[in-house]
């Protein structure tokens, strides 16, 4: 071989999407997610509370 040319590279096979892509959400974003849909759900409770006595 001269300086030129080089081997034959061995590469892998290429991956399909779903092997390469992820298939899961990372834990930070779900438990933030969590997070806000309770706090979210306890402030509109406090806020339908804050009217139903207001509204008596």
């Amino acid at each position: 071989m001269s300086e030129h040319e080089s081997a034959p590279a061995t590469a892998e096979p290429r991956k399909n999407i779903e092997e390469t892509a992820e298939t899961k959400f990372p834990r930070g974003l779900v438990v933030r997610l969590f997070a806000y849909l309770i706090a979210g759900h306890i402030f509109a409770g406090f806020l339908y509370l804050l009217f139903e006595v207001g509204g008596k």
